[in-house]
């Protein structure tokens, strides 16, 4: 189905609603913009502060197909855990046991920020923006700078497409108060953006997060491109619902031959937990009941179709695939898996 197809959906101020596949994929007349070795990129980055924050150089570029895929690390956030934040409705010794048995430690864990640039079909899509301005005094909100050092210029970004409307994946979008990928377009789920602009969310518990996309959200584009479960982003990228750890969180699916990719943004938090325990609850799930079946139907995807999964948060770069372990799963990150394909 066509994102324009459905005249019942909402609609927000006219700016530049149009359909995404046709502004930034017609007729091949858009080509990939060049990607230069970071030595080549000196003049953009000389005058960037020495980038020696965890995973320097923090990117990494693999291929899928047609698709030239760059994983950007807006940053890490170590600090106790996993319980109570992850197993939420466990005890924590269950949940320690579980780490133990996986060879990780029992009261530490680390939580990371990938954001993702697809190049595909003529077009180059950002997902998501990490945390911006607002997360540099604590070492995060280093997208900008490494999407330069990876060799793409912010205002190459065609198109911005949200998994969901968490301040961490919002936060990058506005620099200085002007949108911060100049040139880029802003596509977002349907159901995501009416919950966040609903005065149930700006009336309750969630204000704060509502604020933020009144303040970063529409001031980038008062228009968004509003997306639903099997929409075409642009050729080549399929929207997919997972809802649950928002009511209105969206997958997106990248055609890559003879292995898709799956970027699921907050479906997946945890590398064991996430896969091994799919039922167990996260504190940061708006809907715990959707969020489980969401993680258990897309695992059960993945590992049965092949997919690649990356995930915002999953250990840099984020980028691993599923296994079935009995009546569960689990996560094996990459490898070799990609090697053939990887730039």
């Amino acid at each position: 189905m066509s994102i324009t197809d459905d005249k019942s959906r909402p609609t927000y101020p006219a700016r530049r609603r149009v359909l995404v596949s046709g502004a930034l994929g017609a007729a091949g007349l858009l080509t990939l913009p060049v990607i230069l070795p970071p030595q080549a990129q000196a003049s953009q980055t000389e005058a960037m502060p020495a980038d020696d924050g965890p995973l320097a150089p923090g990117w990494r570029r693999f291929r899928f197909g047609e698709a030239v895929v760059t994983v950007i690390a807006d940053g890490v956030r170590p600090g106790p855990g996993p319980h109570p934040t992850f197993g939420s409705d466990q005890e924590a010794e269950a949940v320690g046991d579980l780490m133990e048995a996986n060879d990780l430690p029992r009261e530490r864990t680390a939580s990371f920020f990938n954001v993702v640039v697809v190049q595909t079909g003529g077009s180059t899509v950002l997902i998501d923006t990490g945390f911006g301005a607002g997360g540099r005094e604590n070492g995060m909100g280093r997208l900008t700078a490494r999407l330069r050092a990876a060799g793409i210029a912010p205002d190459q970004i065609d198109l911005v497409a949200l998994t969901h409307c968490h301040g961490d994946h919002i936060g990058g979008l506005m620099e200085d108060g002007a949108p911060a990928f100049a040139n880029a377009r802003l596509a977002v789920g349907e159901a995501e953006l009416a919950f966040w602009t609903s005065d149930e969310a700006r009336a309750g518990e969630r204000a704060g997060n509502a604020q933020a996309v009144a303040d970063l959200v529409l001031p980038f584009d008062d228009s968004p491109t509003l997306l639903a479960d099997g929409d075409e982003v642009v050729p080549g990228i399929t929207a997919r619902a997972a809802f649950g750890h928002t009511p209105g969180q969206l997958a997106y699916e990248v055609a890559g031959g003879a292995r898709n990719l799956l970027i699921a943004g907050d479906v997946f938090h945890h590398p064991v937990i996430s896969f091994q325990r799919p039922d167990w609850r996260v504190q940061f799930d708006m809907d715990h009941e959707a969020a489980a079946a969401t993680r258990s139907a897309l695992a059960l995807r993945a590992a049965d179709e092949g997919m690649a999964v990356m995930a915002y948060h999953l250990p840099f770069p984020g980028l691993g695939y599923v296994i079935r372990d009995g009546e569960t799963f689990r996560y094996l990150p990459e490898s070799v898996q990609n090697l053939t394909d990887t730039l």
